[in-house]
């Protein structure tokens, strides 16, 4: 069906680009009016003359269109520049509101929907034969969470996202049936007026965001689509199984523990970022607790008008009336209003004093956001967790079934259940991220203050690994006074972990996540650090762990060496009974953006696969339940791509019905900033992950024992010409320097963390993963993406059928698939005359860059030649047509910006004056093609 979808937007393009046109001309008639004719001018002239250069090439007239930029004044550029990058914005609006109602279309008519609807999947399993019991096992052990972090790749301020929500809205009303003469000319007045604001509006941030920022950022997302897009969703799913199993599924839906959940590193990342302080991380659990408690809020509102019953008609249970005569007893002291409302309306009583306990509680969050409220001052009307809340929905939902009201009960109140078990009392599970070094100085330090030992830095593995097993059983305690101000800051960590989970729920904080994990002791430090908080140790029931310590593994060679940490951390006795503790549960985080920067996208792909493989191999036979936790950035380069065909390309067998990844930056955007696509991309994702979790019930099909060497092979391959350019070639980093962005990148105020590890150092190891990728893209090489694939596919395909093979692999492998079709996508957004422009114009030593950019061209040109031979294609992604027209909507107005951008840093790198003109400018255009290449780090 994903094909049928394809050619139905195709055949009805035309009313897209009418559209497109439409958002254009209103927008150069805002440029006309508010910026000048001149400004329209030479935004048009820019525009048709590279449509034309898109065309067929000429020299000469390129050569014409770089002279007027680099005649064009600062205020000139900077108009020029937001005009293209509007465009792109609008553009981007037309595409979403278009393909939504292309599938509103297709569910109108009846027939089946498209591969990846909840209508499709529920299609499949009936034909697999999945029983009912077999569907209640799987959705039981299904999880889907999408973790939110503040990565800094998000450059939209939250103004502007409320513009582009109103302008998304208005858009999608020239769709509206016609109900008054003038609707379309007012339609357009409304639009044309956002515009004009979207124009006068500033999107560059003054200063460079704090945390409590990115938190407010992230929070957007919760409150304007996710708290309806979830219910929306899991709505759909339901009536979609009911179609084909009957009304059983609905009770099996609302008894299955939450299908999906949201986790958050806004706060509590600290890694590299010393403003994520444990107060912030204390206010990020407050917000988000404040956020969701007045959500609930909403709703019972929404209830106490809605369930209007009368004791006269109907005869609520026993349980219930015991539930509502509690509550009246909790309140009864605090209750100042009247305490007899609703004295005939049973259910309007409960929620009305639900809602009062509600408030409470929010009361006590804002005492601590406010630094006003005692966190242990005890009172009994407050809810202490969601559990209490959800009993009483529940009981609530059971006795209007009891007395005949089936329907009432799966309307709002069924929505305020959903919202509750996805939710909770928290919002989303709160991880905390910390380097591992951080944790091994400080547990040096408590060992010796402890009397422990003074030789713990000194110490082998197997030496550190005694030493925190026995500090485990016997404890230790310290003043923390008596530490330095770098370790009590590590330690004050815990103190906020113990404190959230009292004051907030248990289920508050989710993983400790451990970045740059080498060593299993690693692991038990955190362990030991949390036992000072009481989190772990050993009491009368044996030893004791309430911490989720998640080893992060990040570079190819901590890839390899994972199997081994963990064996080693699985035999190891006391780990071994921490673990049973919390019900033999481990979770393994992999980084994507590292280990593909480390060692090329072919060698961070292939080892990523085996080491999935290799650690729920492992994990199985120790008796251990291991969920996987993927470090996804938004890039092909830092492991991007569709979600869905991430899930059902990952090995098979090793999801266990969980998945956990990042969603970083411009992502969160893309995918969540409006109902209706927030809606499609969660349902996209969960009946992936549904799909891939048949492996639950039925047999897994064998993987052709041949292509994994062949993988490998090519992995090896790509890996060297990777590592030869990256790292053995003479000026290839002041070539990555030069020649993109990247330092400039730095200046522009999208995120809290620094984009070095270390300042100054120019090195392949200090640069972060993010801007390494952000720079590549903005010059147009996204060399991440695809470099050395070349090479591999050419020296496989000299082989004894070689090709033969290769096109087999793409056809029958989702793996293979999936890494060839993502990499389609990046090579499409790349431009080798394009990035020759950044190389001639900005690059210092004329005979080296020349030669490293031979060598990136020459291996872009293998590799577009060897992946249209192995997936036999005439041109990139022609098997998605749909992506390509939209992609190819973009480039021609990509092109003038990156000739204005290149122009930009010549100019502000030979300024001397300290208020440089150029740099504004310049990093608007760097906004500007992010926008127009849907993606940035």
């Amino acid at each position: 069906m994903e094909d049928t979808f394809q050619s139905y937007s195709l055949a009805n393009d035309e009313e897209l680009r009418g559209r497109v046109r439409l958002l254009g001309n209103l927008l150069g008639d805002v440029v006309r009016t508010q910026a000048g004719e001149n400004v329209y001018r030479i935004v048009e002239r820019l525009r048709k003359g590279y449509i034309q250069l898109r065309d067929e090439e000429n020299r000469d007239k390129r050569q014409r269109l770089l002279q007027l930029i680099s005649q064009l004044s600062e205020a000139e550029l900077t108009h020029t520049i937001r005009a293209f990058t509007l465009y792109f914005q609008l553009v981007n609006i037309a595409e979403e509101v278009y393909h939504h109602r292309q599938r509103r279309l297709i569910a109108a008519e009846g027939s089946e929907l498209w591969t990846g609807s909840f209508d499709h999947l529920a299609k499949l399993y009936k034909s697999r034969d999945v029983s009912l019991d077999e569907l209640a096992n799987i959705i039981s052990r299904t999880s889907y969470i999408p973790v939110f972090t503040a990565h800094p790749t998000e450059a939209k301020r939250r103004v502007i996202m409320g513009l582009l929500e109103k302008l998304y809205l208005s858009t999608r009303n020239l769709d509206r049936p016609t109900e008054y003469l003038e609707q379309q000319e007012q339609v357009e007045k409304t639009l044309s007026r956002l515009i004009q604001t979207l124009w006068k509006t500033e999107e560059m941030r003054a200063e460079r965001p704090e945390v409590r920022m990115e938190i407010a950022n992230g929070l957007y997302y919760f409150e304007h689509t996710l708290f309806h897009a979830v219910p929306e969703m899991l709505h759909r799913m339901r009536k979609a199984f009911v179609r084909q199993y009957g009304d059983e599924v609905n009770e099996l839906f609302m008894n299955s523990s939450p299908l999906i959940r949201f986790g958050s590193w806004i706060g509590g990342d600290r890694d590299g970022n010393p403003f994520v302080t444990p107060d912030v991380t204390r206010k990020a659990m407050a917000l988000q607790q404040r956020t969701v408690l007045c959500e609930y809020m909403q709703h019972i509102d929404e209830l106490i008008g809605e369930l209007t019953h009368s004791r006269i008609f109907c005869l609520p249970s026993d349980a219930f009336e015991v539930s509502l005569e509690r509550d009246e007893k909790i309140c009864a002291g605090e209750l100042l209003e009247e305490t007899k409302r609703f004295p005939v309306e049973p259910y309007r009583r409960k929620l009305y004093l639900m809602n009062f306990r509600l408030r409470a509680t929010l009361h006590q969050v804002n005492g601590r956001l406010n630094g006003t409220c005692d966190i242990g001052t005890a009172s009994a009307v407050p809810y202490t967790n969601e559990k209490l809340f959800l009993d009483d929905l529940m009981i609530m939902r059971q006795s209007l079934i009891e007395h005949g009201d089936v329907a009432a009960s799966n309307a709002g109140l069924r929505k305020l259940i959903m919202l509750v078990k996805s939710f909770g009392f928290y919002l989303a599970h709160l991880d905390i991220r910390q380097e591992s070094a951080i944790h091994s100085a400080a547990v040096s330090e408590i060992l010796t203050l402890a009397k422990v030992t003074d030789s713990y830095e000194t110490a082998s593995e197997t030496e550190r690994l005694e030493i925190l097993g026995k500090a485990l059983e016997s404890g230790i305690t310290i003043n923390p006074k008596q530490l330095s101000e770098a370790s009590r800051g590590v330690i004050e960590v815990f103190e906020v972990i113990a404190e959230l989970r009292d004051t907030v729920s248990p289920q508050s904080i989710g993983q400790y996540v451990i970045s740059m994990t080498h060593e299993a002791s690693h692991i038990m430090e955190v362990v030991l650090l949390g036992s000072l908080y009481g989190l772990a140790g050993n009491d009368e029931n044996g030893l004791f762990c309430h911490l989720e310590v998640s080893p992060l593994f990040e570079t190819i060679d901590d890839l390899e060496r994972s199997t081994k940490i963990l064996d080693l951390l699985f035999k190891d006795r006391v780990y071994a009974e921490l673990l049973k503790s919390g019900g033999h549960r481990q979770e393994v985080m992999l980084g994507y953006s590292d280990s593909a920067k480390d060692g090329g996208i072919l060698s961070s792909s292939w080892n990523l696969y085996q080491v999935q493989q290799n650690i729920v191999e492992l994990a199985d036979s120790h008796g251990v339940q291991c969920r996987l936790f993927h470090g996804r950035g938004g890039t092909i380069g830092r492991g991007g791509g569709p979600t869905r065909e991430a899930i059902t390309s990952q090995p098979a067998g090793t999801l266990r019905g969980e998945i956990k990844f990042t969603e970083q930056g411009e992502v969160l955007y893309y995918k969540y900033s409006h109902t209706d696509t927030a809606v499609f991309e969660l349902s996209m994702g969960v009946t992936g992950l549904l799909q891939a979790n048949l492996h639950l019930v039925r047999d897994v099909p064998e993987t052709n024992p041949e292509w994994p060497q062949v993988m490998r092979s090519l992995a090896q391959t790509g890996e060297q010409a990777f590592r030869h350019l990256t790292e053995n070639t003479d000026g290839f980093l002041d070539y990555f320097y030069e020649a993109t962005p990247v330092s400039e990148i730095a200046l522009l105020n999208i995120g809290s963390r620094p984009a070095r590890r270390t300042q100054g150092d120019r090195s392949k190891g200090s640069i972060r993963a993010i801007p390494w990728v952000f720079g590549w893209a903005q010059s147009r090489h996204t060399l991440p993406a695809w470099y050395g694939l070349g090479k591999a596919l050419q020296a496989q395909a000299a082989k004894p059928d070689g090709i033969q093979q290769l096109q087999t692999m793409y056809r029958e492998w989702p793996f293979f698939r999936a890494m060839l079709s993502n990499i389609q996508m990046a090579m499409f957004k790349a431009d080798m005359q394009i990035a020759r422009m950044y190389k001639e114009e900005l690059c210092q030593e004329s005979g080296t860059s020349d030669t490293i950019f031979e060598m990136i061209c020459e291996e872009f040109e293998l590799t577009l030649k060897m992946i249209l031979a192995v997936t036999q294609q005439q041109q990139l992604i022609g098997d998605n047509p749909v992506l390509r027209l939209g992609l190819s909507r973009r480039n021609p107005y990509l092109d003038p910006l990156n000739a204005i951008q290149a122009n930009l840093i010549g100019r502000y790198r030979q300024e001397t004056d300290s208020e440089n003109a150029w740099l504004q400018p310049l990093l608007r255009s760097i906004n500007a093609i992010a926008a127009g290449m849907r993606n940035t780090g």
